[in-house]
């Protein structure tokens, strides 16, 4: 059966069941984006090269290119790991770029290079893996992989991320790639981390965006000033990575210690906080000491 049917999940030949055949099931997939330098010039044998060296695990990777087409469609896989890959001549949308680039921590001079790329891929998760983080991985992984062909950047639209491709290449990451992968801080790349100024408010505003695809909540936290980025940064980075990996809920209303005198209490955003809204839940962190515990808002 041809790839385009595969790409749309459907494989009705029982001669073709070893083909790469996207997951029919996934109806919102995962996603992240890769913008190069030049104009795409992929080759299923030199992707599938790409693929096999970047990881062990991955030696069994295959990808396959529909010919003839203007634009780049294509799949790559290994083990129960399926991914679509739709790419284009032409850069990303500039309204996304902004969302991705401008809030990242990497110095001006490579956000202007990714700025002004001219062709982009966009990855979607199409396996059969029902893990979040391992989808990012997989995600993660082929985008690794596409370093080798001029990549500038890996953008996650939805977490308002990215990073410098030069973070993913196979001389960066080693032989231990996709363990790395899967400890990279959450607020790196899975979610994002974005500070904001609003006129009329005294501070900056922090939140992350992209915990919906986890299943968590975003957090936010109004700052004194942009030097507690970092801080703010680590303390949801360790409270999302710490709802993952335990399966707790926090909800509006919950306090959690988060030093050895200070407390963090959660509120829904209020209606003049706009920017805080969705896509999914948001939680407002206010730092609190032992003695406001359990005393009722203002």
């Amino acid at each position: 059966m041809s790839l385009i049917s595969r790409f749309f999940g459907r494989n009705e030949s029982p001669a073709a069941t070893a083909a790469l055949t996207a997951n029919p099931d996934i109806e919102d997939p995962l996603s992240l984006q890769v913008v190069f330098s030049a104009p795409l010039a992929l080759k299923a044998d030199a992707l599938t090269a790409a693929l096999r060296a970047y990881h062990p695990d991955m030696r069994q990777a295959r990808a396959e290119i529909e010919p003839d087409m203007p634009e780049l469609l294509a799949m790559v896989g290994w083990g129960k790991h399926v991914v679509r890959l739709v790419g284009f001549n032409a850069p990303f949308p500039q309204e996304s770029i902004e969302a991705c680039v401008a809030p990242a921590h990497y110095p001006a001079e490579v956000k202007a290079q990714v700025r002004a790329h001219v062709s982009h891929v966009l990855l979607y998760y199409a396996g059969f893996e029902e893990d979040t983080l391992e989808q990012y991985v997989a995600l993660a992984a082929v985008a690794g992989a596409l370093t080798e062909f001029n990549a500038l950047a890996l953008l996650n639209e939805h977490a308002h991320t990215s990073l410098p491709a030069g973070v993913f290449t196979r001389e960066s990451v080693g032989d231990e790639s996709l363990d790395l992968l899967r400890s990279l801080p959450l607020t790196m790349l899975y979610c994002g981390f974005v500070k904001y100024e609003v006129e009329g408010v005294p501070g900056v505003w922090m939140r992350t965006y992209g915990g919906d695809a986890f299943g968590l909540p975003d957090f936010a936290a109004l700052a004194d000033g942009h030097h507690q980025g970092e801080q703010y940064s680590g303390m949801f980075n360790n409270i999302m990575a710490y709802l993952l990996d335990s399966g707790a809920e926090l909800a509006a209303g919950h306090t959690m210690q988060i030093g050895e005198t200070s407390y963090m209490k959660l509120r829904e955003p209020l209606e003049s906080e706009y920017f805080l809204h969705g896509p999914g839940t948001v939680l407002v962190a206010e730092i609190i000491d032992a003695s406001q515990i359990n005393q009722p808002d203002a």
